[in-house]
């Protein structure tokens, strides 16, 4: 038996923590729901996909020692947040079912046993521990995700790869045409140790990391990596398998350098990039004396082009690329001014920050 008494933000606000991960359809039925356990420490809120798990704790009043359950996440979610603002809410489970109370509201809800709620086996084994700040791992997370792969048959692409190295820890996403880099000084890393982070996983944290610098404990395990947070524990398990050699990827010694304003660059690919083929999303780019143009065209002769002022005085070029790609580093930075380096029209480009040499970005060249 369950009973608890508790207002509705205090609520409301761990069991959304949670519920983001929680599958609408599954084969186990009980995946759908949330595990709700209350004791003298107070409420926890458990939902898992098999891949990872959260948790999330709140203080509970009118406790029932060890009680537990499991229902539907969706459902108590939508109910919960639909009710007024602080209203008090009354749980109350027997035979199988929970009832819901808050003012002259009342709802039954099908539970089933706590029991047969899986959970991620915890390892003892650790490979490393860091803590560092919310907002630091979110940062690196953001300037990298965009280019994780989706639903890839390289498995291991559908991730991002996180490195630990003494004093640094860096993130690389790549799905095969672009690859991104970023790092950042963490002094009290010790030693080396890398995992592979489902989407899925890096998805969630980003969403639940907050913009501040209350620390983020990071556990890195052989098959688990656990983030531990303010009232919150994820844990997920890796994804198996060798990462490309980032190193190779990255050019070196590009002579075609252009130091672009990033929101000039970024509005005039959005305005070039409406008449884009919308299958290949082909842009191509222009560099002459002094100038950039931004070329887009489709299969209706339809084409856009947009000129910019800039200072380049090496050789004129004319290199394709995927406008997508690039549209999303422009979107996912927040530098004032960006770095483009060119080789020749069958090279990659380089993307730069200014005043941040961790930060890079590798984008390959398409035929338009």
């Amino acid at each position: 038996m369950l009973f608890i008494k508790i207002n509705k933000e205090e609520f409301l606000k761990p069991l959304q923590a949670v519920a983001g991960i929680v599958e609408r359809r599954h084969t186990l039925p009980i995946l759908s729901n949330v595990l709700i356990q209350n004791d003298d420490s107070g409420l926890s809120f458990i939902a898992t996909d098999l891949e990872i798990q959260i948790t999330a704790t709140s203080p509970s009043s009118g406790s029932v020692e060890n009680s537990a359950i499991t229902v539907s996440a969706k459902k108590l979610q939508d109910i919960v947040r639909a009710l007024p603002d602080n209203a008090e809410i009354t749980f109350d489970s027997k035979d199988s079912r929970l009832q819901l109370k808050a003012g002259k509201s009342q709802f039954n809800l099908q539970t089933l046993p706590a029991d047969d709620f899986p959970k991620l086996a915890l390892s003892d084994e650790e490979v490393s521990e860091i803590s560092l700040p919310q907002s630091t791992l979110r940062h690196l997370f953001n300037q990298v995700q965009y280019a994780m792969a989706q639903q890839d048959i390289r498995y291991y692409l559908n991730g991002l790869l996180m490195v630990l190295e003494p004093g640094m820890i860096k993130v690389v996403a790549t799905d095969g045409h672009r690859l991104s880099l970023a790092g950042m000084e963490v002094p009290s890393i010790q030693q080396a140790a890398e995992a592979i982070l489902p989407r899925k996983t890096v998805t969630e944290l980003i969403k639940l990391l907050a913009d501040v610098d209350d620390e983020v404990k990071v556990r890195l395990g052989k098959n688990l990596v656990t983030f531990s947070f303010g009232n919150i524990n994820l844990v997920s398990k890796v994804i198996e398998g060798k990462f490309p050699d980032y190193n190779k990827v990255v050019p070196i010694n590009y002579q075609n350098h252009v130091l672009l304003d990033r929101l000039t660059l970024l509005r005039a690919m959005q305005r070039a990039a409406i008449l884009s083929n919308e299958k290949f999303r082909g842009v191509r780019l222009v560099l002459t004396q002094n100038s950039l143009r931004v070329i887009c065209n489709n299969t209706e002769q339809e084409e856009a082009e947009e000129e910019i002022e800039i200072n380049y005085t090496s050789e004129p070029l004319d290199i394709g690329f995927n406008v997508t790609y690039l549209l999303d580093v422009l979107n996912n930075i927040a530098t004032s001014e960006v770095d483009c380096a060119f080789g020749d029209p069958n090279s990659s480009c380089l993307i730069t920050v200014p005043g941040d040499d961790r930060f890079k970005y590798v984008v390959m060249p398409m035929r338009i």
